[in-house]
């Protein structure tokens, strides 16, 4: 591979060489990075960057046509298919669609449709459209005769592909009898089989427990499951599939018709049993494929698969097949691509933070990058094992992503792209900022500053946040830069501190307003009362997070119980094992632990018992409960709070052990899984019926 063809100081190519040697350059790298994704399920560069490449080699062949070779990848689809399984020729070719970028592509797209479709006379007839999602996934199509699965085949190269029939078979989602009594006596699906991101965490959870190599994202997992020869491992990867086209259609002996549309092609194959995406939506125009385009942005994050865009298409087949093909893709379809979520960039420096317990995190500096919308420049390396795994050095090529609100990740190194003066990071001995010993234990992958938040800074800023936090104390307004100042001033040491902090300490601070600092006293003096859950989570205490924090305030019932509670004691509740009540025990046995606590409760922070019960009913008791989805006037923690009250859990995930799973709007995998499981599943209206309200 050529290296020189990215800089991520200077991404343009070098145009000092001729249209040739670029050509050739661009068909050679491009070509690699086919073998990676299709044929090796290892890519080593980010979507983005083939199509970057790819678009470049667009704009070379088109500005000097003599340069476009037979080979060129602007002329066929994907790469070869393995070896190890057999070939078939798809009878209708798999292509791919063109991608658009921005809003002006999509009105091109729909201008050029309607220059394809107007009469000679100039009269430009109704034209319909589809949009529906495009999944990240691996192609894949169904051949069913006389309404039996015979056949099933990867894209390939778009023409040849491979013989996966054995595996597709252990995907349950897929129908190996189609439903109805009279089936079509021929029908060629075309879809995507994809990995939910739940079985996608899964998975990898499964690959780190056997000490073996975890796939890099959701697409990878799926298509190196579909793609193995042992169809028995294909079966324990829970693949799912979504129909999204038609290839071949012969009526049965009832002379059925094919749907004339796309919109009642997925209707129909709904009826026949072949799962669809229920996000999809008919417009007649630009704007209204855009605002598709942007409600789907907003909720991507939400959905239980990854999507890198949505596709649109002329909706009626009639039309599409008037608007024909070009070159490799349809006129009658394009896909619009989201903003990447992976990107290349280079590592100019790693450095640690040190968080509240302690936690070393190292955190690479970034040549500037636009990953997801947004400017990224810090991305986060988890520990030091993770960094050799990934084998990151200082000043190399990485891939990093970033998904929503998630911190930015590096996802993967490029070793060939490695300069020579790149340089592997050394974990610092001493803490930066208090200078205290750093330490590893055996069974611990993260390493820690062995000073306390009295002595370490960092750790005291991140303990005071935490105290402050929404699910904690709930201080409104008191937020990291804040605090930062009232910790670097020497303000405030303790939590306790907080509850003496006057008017003045707070006005003179940067940019804190007179209304501001008495908007930050009124919202630590309503602090005071919480509940001893928040209480016992305010803390920080190691292992102890917001579940367990409510099991113990719920088994104790006052936190000197707590305090003085043995580790025989903690065992006894509720999920509480060695590693946490030791940690508790530990947590209180500091003696500045122990006052910090007195001094709150001095300064008047309390928990009314009635807080503790919202509700004296306790229909929930030996209950598990799962939320998912958004609740029409409850928020999740008011509706996981009225259910713990009623002697009800709350839990993360459905499994058989889970009693009912209470279900809002844009419910997703959850409740799916729950639907499969035989789980009750009941409204927001019937939680609170049950609880009387």
């Amino acid at each position: 591979m050529q290296t020189d063809l990215f800089n991520p100081a200077d991404p343009a190519p070098n145009h000092q060489k001729n249209a040739a040697q670029l050509a050739e350059q661009y068909r050679h790298s491009l070509n690699q990075y086919n073998n990676e994704y299709y044929v090796l399920d290892a890519p080593s560069v980010p979507d983005a960057e083939y199509d970057r490449l790819f678009k470049l080699l667009q704009e070379l062949e088109a500005e000097h046509p003599n340069l476009a070779t037979p080979d060129s990848p602007t002329l066929r689809v994907g790469g070869a298919a393995l070896p190890a399984f057999q070939q078939v020729r798809h009878t209708v070719p798999m292509l791919s669609l063109n991608n658009g970028f921005e809003d002006a592509d999509v009105h091109a797209f729909v201008r050029r449709a309607e220059e394809g479709l107007q009469s000679e006379l100039g009269k430009i007839p109704a034209i319909a459209y589809v949009a529906d999602l495009k999944f990240d996934g691996l192609a894949i199509s169904l051949l069913y005769r006389d309404g039996l699965l015979i056949q099933a085949a990867t894209r390939g190269d778009g023409s040849v592909g491979e013989d996966v029939t054995e595996n597709i078979r252990t995907i349950r989602a897929i129908p190996l009898r189609l439903l109805g009594e009279h089936p079509p006596a021929l029908l060629e699906v075309r879809g995507e089989v994809l990995m939910f991101k739940e079985d996608f965490s899964k998975l990898n959870a499964r690959q780190r427990e056997l000490e073996l190599k975890e796939f890099a994202n959701p697409r990878n997992a799926a298509a190196g499951s579909l793609r193995q020869l042992d169809a028995k491992i294909t079966a324990q990867r829970n693949l799912r599939f979504f129909a999204y086209g038609l290839a071949q259609f012969e009526a049965g002996t009832e002379d059925s018709e094919a749907p004339v549309t796309h919109s009642a092609l997925l209707a129909w194959y709904s009826q026949l049993g072949i799962p669809v995406c229920k996000e999809q939506t008919q417009a007649a125009s630009a704007d209204e494929l855009l605002n598709f385009y942007r409600a789907i942005e907003q909720k991507r994050e939400q959905l239980p698969y990854e999507i890198d865009g949505v596709v649109y298409k002329v909706n009626s087949f009639a039309q599409q097949q008037q608007l024909g093909f070009v070159s490799r893709a349809p006129r009658f379809a394009m896909a619009h691509k989201f903003p990447a979520q992976e990107q290349l960039t280079t590592v100019l420096d790693i450095e640690v933070q040190v968080g509240r317990t302690g936690a070393i995190t190292p955190v690479a500096r970034l040549a500037p990058v636009a990953v997801g919308g947004v400017i990224v420049t810090n991305a986060t390396l988890h520990n030091e094992d993770e960094i050799r795994r990934k084998d990151v050095w200082i000043g190399d090529v990485v891939i990093v992503r970033r998904a929503g609100d998630v911190i930015p990740e590096v996802v993967a190194a490029v070793p060939a792209q490695r300069p020579a003066s790149a340089r592997q990071f050394v974990m610092p001995t001493h803490c930066p900022h208090c200078g205290s010993l750093i330490v590893k234990l055996e069974e611990e992958a993260i390493a820690r500053c062995s000073a306390g938040w009295i002595k370490c800074s960092a750790q005291r800023k991140g303990g005071l946040w935490h105290f402050a936090s929404r699910k904690a104390m709930c201080i409104d307004g008191l937020g990291e830069q804040l605090l930062d100042q009232l910790v670097d001033k020497n303000v405030i040491t303790t939590a306790a501190d907080l509850y003496n902090l006057g008017f003045t300490s707070l006005a003179t601070l940067d940019r804190m307003a007179d209304k501001s600092a008495n908007n930050v006293i009124a919202a630590i003096e309503a602090s005071k009362k919480t509940t001893l859950a928040r209480f016992i989570y305010a803390l920080g205490i190691r292992h102890v997070g917001e579940t367990t924090a409510k099991d113990l305030a719920r088994a104790f019932g006052d936190i000197h119980a707590v305090m003085d509670a043995t580790e025989e004691r903690l065992l006894q509740v509720n999920e509480v094992g060695p590693v946490v009540a030791n940690s508790l025990i530990a947590f209180f046995a500091d003696p500045l632990n122990k006052e910090v606590v007195e001094q709150l409760l001095a300064a008047g922070v309390h928990w009314p018992q009635a807080e503790e019960s919202p509700t004296n009913t306790q229909i929930f008791t030996g209950k598990t409960v799962v939320l998912t989805g958004t609740l029409p006037n409850l928020s999740r923690e008011q509706a996981a709070a009225l259910i713990e009250a009623a002697g009800g859990k709350v839990q993360s995930s459905v499994s058989k052990k889970t009693s009912m799973v209470l279900a809002g709007e844009d419910a997703g995998s959850k409740l799916v899984k729950a639907q499969e499981l035989g789980v009750q599943i009941i409204s927001e209206a019937e939680l609170q019926q049950m609880l009387g309200m």
